[in-house]
């Protein structure tokens, strides 16, 4: 490595460095000030009003699917 090369090395770090404070001190400026927005709080759900299906249904629905799966495949590798 020649000198030349060290002090480009050298300048790109301190450039990148001054670049990124500009940056962030750019962004705090334009950002100071602004509120959070509030978050409406979740409304609460009531299980009589939940139409979903329930953890259990969903496990069976899940075997269901990966039992059709495993099925094709084995089919498909009869096949071959």
């Amino acid at each position: 490595m020649n000198a030349n090369q060290i002090i480009n090395m050298i300048m790109r770090v301190i450039m990148r460095k001054a670049i990124n404070k500009g940056i962030d001190a750019g962004v705090k400026q334009a950002t100071r000030g602004r509120k959070q927005p509030k978050v409406a709080p979740p409304l609460p759900v009531d299980d009589a009003e939940h139409d979903g299906p329930t953890q259990a249904e969903m496990r069976e629905q899940r075997r269901a699917r990966r039992a059709a799966r495993q099925a094709r495949r084995a089919a498909r590798e009869g096949r071959e």
